[in-house]
């Protein structure tokens, strides 16, 4: 995607320094920031604390936190026995984006094909580049799949405007191209398809008015700004045509995990009949998990996420408290959705119902 007129991704390699770098998501929108990801600390702290998030970029992340785990373990007796340490590290850093264990297993199976430490930090090299660039092609097929959701929204509409609710950022900054709730939109847009966003700010850490709000709007996409509690308003008056979001964890029956405050929208959606799809690749998928309330783990995070809020006065990153100083608060991160409120799933496969049975039609090497 491009920023400013200049091609983006928010991780890369650079080829130069062989470091893997990412865009440092916190100080968005105000400033554009790079970090170097060197150590496995590193990738670690990047991925605790958000420099980068959404499922499928913390999959790239944890994929590009192995060759980087290899880059730093040096030839001795018990180099697998640290390596392998290194990557459990990066594995349990966050438990809910399934895509994280995921794509560091990926890479792992691939290089424990070698002998050498050299021949592993080259094989983790290449297999974190193919995940990310499969990510990107999936999520570009995400979108071929949703345009014709939206197209058809546009048609009955006579080509007026669609209007598309969306939470949290499920954009090509959460993932390495493209997006998964975006990626119809996008689509959509380079169509000639009359689109509208309703943006939600997505509380405690904003990331709809920081992070969505500025990628829309680099791409010229016409988007708005909503509290989290309006949605629901906005439905009951005929605002909302569709609601997209993305998720961090799907079940093999169509349970949703996504940012906390989905499963509001999901009642809301369905209280006022409009469409509620989940757009996700196919590394989002636990096929190991049945039921989204009992299989899930949903991430606890720092309560003072929620005691402060993040802005820009004059031109400095300040944290302002927002509640009384002794109150203490509570942050789940998730909340789950369950399949029956879910209209349709939208992957690089094709749209499906949120169900078994449909899931595997699209899947069928999962049984």
């Amino acid at each position: 995607m491009k920023v400013d007129g200049r091609q983006m991704r928010p991780i890369w390699l650079d080829e130069i320094s062989q470091t893997v770098k990412v865009i440092d998501q916190r100080q968005l929108p105000h400033r554009l920031v790079i970090a170097e990801l060197t150590t496995v600390d590193k990738v670690i702290t990047a991925i605790q604390d958000m420099y980068v998030r959404g499922a499928p970029l913390i999959g790239a992340t944890g994929a590009y936190g192995v060759y980087v785990a290899a880059l730093n373990t040096r030839v001795s007796s018990n180099d697998e026995a640290f390596f392998l340490k290194e990557c459990d590290r990066i594995k349990s850093v966050r438990p809910t984006a399934v895509n994280l264990a995921w794509a560091v297993d990926t890479v792992l199976a691939e290089v424990s094909q070698n002998e050498t430490l050299a021949d592993k930090t080259n094989t983790a090299k290449a297999a974190a580049a193919r995940i990310a660039e499969l990510e990107a092609e999936n999520c570009r097929q995400i979108g071929v799949a949703g345009l014709e959701l939206v197209k058809a929204v546009s048609e009955a509409k006579n080509g007026d405007t669609v209007h598309i609710l969306t939470h949290c950022n499920a954009g090509w900054l959460a993932c390495v191209e493209y997006g998964t709730a975006t990626a119809p939109i996008y689509a959509a847009f380079e169509k000639g398809i009359d689109v509208h966003v309703w943006v939600d700010e997505t509380r405690p850490l904003n990331q709809g008015a920081r992070l969505t709000a500025w990628e829309l709007g680099k791409h010229g996409i016409k988007h708005t700004i909503v509290t989290d509690n309006a949605g629901g308003h906005l439905m009951q008056h005929g605002m909302v045509d569709m609601v997209i979001v993305g998720t961090d964890r799907t079940t093999r029956t169509g349970d949703v995990a996504n940012k906390i405050g989905t499963y509001l929208k999901a009642l809301a959606a369905r209280d006022n009949d409009i469409p509620f799809y989940v757009a996700l690749p196919s590394s989002t998928f636990d096929w190991q998990a049945f039921d989204g309330l009992k299989d899930i783990p949903i991430e606890e995070r720092d309560p003072n996420e929620v005691r402060y809020v993040q802005g820009d006065d004059a031109g400095s990153l300040r944290k302002v408290l927002i509640s009384p100083p002794d109150s203490s608060a509570a942050n789940p991160a998730f909340d789950v959705t369950p399949a029956n409120l879910v209209t349709g799933l939208i992957t690089e496969r094709g749209v499906c119902r949120a169900d078994e049975n449909d899931i595997l039609r699209l899947f069928p090497e999962h049984p």
